[in-house]
């Protein structure tokens, strides 16, 4: 099973948006593996956005990302990434689908409520940069004989 990294960012944390994002991608039948919430240092920061590093833009993601706590997840499942990225949304609400995270829950580029890795090799990445082994949760679910064939 694939596995990815989301993060509902402070904006959403401090809306009171975190269980109907958890929601959202539970419905999905993807399966929670690890779950904490955390303050972002801006040295994680840092290492996480480094591909960003120069950009007009990139002072302040790391300012807007360290603002306040987020919530930081495992997510497991058949092409987690993928089935994460459509759960949220076009990088812009305004350009996102309705019935996806940030189409109906969003406004602002700048605080779009989520991240989520954009690859399987990013998501082993990201996992690295925010979980340890030990917080990760191996366990069988048994709604997942009725999600997928």
């Amino acid at each position: 099973m694939e596995r990815t990294l989301v993060l509902v960012k402070p904006d959403g944390v401090q809306r009171g948006l975190v269980g109907e994002i958890i929601g959202r991608l539970e419905r999905r039948g993807l399966k929670l593996i690890a779950l904490k919430m955390m303050q972002i240092t801006r040295e994680l920061a840092g290492r996480h956005y480094a591909e960003h590093q120069g950009k007009a833009f990139y002072d302040g993601l790391l300012a807007f990302i360290t603002s306040g706590p987020v919530i930081a997840m495992i997510w497991e499942g058949r092409e987690a990434v993928t089935v994460v990225r459509s759960a949220m949304g076009s990088t812009d609400p305004l350009k996102a689908a309705p019935g996806t995270i940030r189409g109906d829950l969003a406004l602002d580029l700048g605080m779009n409520l989520i991240h989520g890795s954009d690859s399987p090799a990013r998501a082993e990445t990201e996992i690295s940069l925010f979980f340890s082994g030990p917080e990760l949760h191996q366990y069988n679910r048994t709604a997942d004989r009725w999600i997928r064939e």
